[in-house]
């Protein structure tokens, strides 16, 4: 029987911007970050643990060259796979990345039934969703 997800991937186009983004920016922290020949494995995590998030360039050794160009076109686009996080203060979190310079927004903070949430696309393209769960 399956008892977790361990760890999910993303597409980046640039593995350093992404890290700078989600950890610098975001305020994830980093996982397992462990070169092995040409290929480097990196995650990232919400702090203190749990489910962790591989932060995959296009590419070999996962892709021969055709492949990965046409994964670079749609994860430039927002057309892949994207993140939802959970955060305890989503306006504070939004006043700070405008803050610090931070523009690309596809969505201000918004309330809904299940709570409020905003949308924001990092350096790579991909659509990342911010929740503040509802009461």
């Amino acid at each position: 029987m399956i008892t977790k997800l361990n760890v999910t991937s993303l597409f980046v186009l640039d593995k350093e911007e992404a890290l700078e983004f989600y950890v610098g920016r975001l305020g994830l922290e980093k996982g397992s970050d462990v070169q092995q020949g040409s290929y480097r494995w990196l995650t990232v995590r919400v702090p203190g643990g749990g489910t962790e998030i591989s932060l995959e360039e296009p590419g070999p050794p996962l892709h021969d060259e055709e492949t990965a160009e046409r994964l670079r076109e749609l994860v430039a686009k927002g057309a892949l796979n994207g993140l939802v996080l959970n955060t305890g203060n989503i306006q504070e979190l939004f006043e700070s990345l405008r803050a610090g310079g931070f523009t690309d927004f596809t969505q201000e903070p918004t309330e809904h039934f299940y709570g409020t949430d905003m949308g924001l696309r990092d350096p790579s393209g991909n659509a990342v969703r911010i929740l503040q769960q509802g009461k």
